[in-house]
């Protein structure tokens, strides 16, 4: 049985093997460059220490904020609260009619 001719369409070219020649192309060229090997491990190297320094930055962070919330937030709130009783004393001496007493200055006994 013959091959038959195709019926309908349009019938595309048949692919060509790629001519092995020993002249490699330009691009081929610049990718086996050797600059171009070295400037992809430079920015290899760069990603890897940005990745390094940005983990540590978050662990710093991290250690700071913790220490802020437990150390520096309740001596800060227990601040204002002296400082509210020292005020209401001082609004409680003025109603009784007490001079009111400067709180820098040592009270005379």
């Amino acid at each position: 049985m013959a091959s038959q001719p195709r019926r309908g369409g349009v019938s595309l070219p048949d692919r060509r093997a790629p001519k092995n020649t020993n002249q490699d192309g330009i691009i081929t060229k610049l990718i086996n460059a050797p600059i171009v090997s070295r400037g992809k491990q430079a920015a290899c190297d760069a990603v890897y220490v940005s990745k390094k320094l940005l983990r540590s930055t978050g662990k710093a962070a991290w250690i700071a904020g913790t220490t802020f919330l437990i150390l520096v937030v309740p001596l800060i709130i227990e601040m204002d609260r002296e400082q509210q009783l020292n005020e209401l004393e001082l609004q409680q001496a003025s109603l009784l009619g007490a001079p009111p007493v400067n709180p820098t200055l040592p009270v005379p006994r």
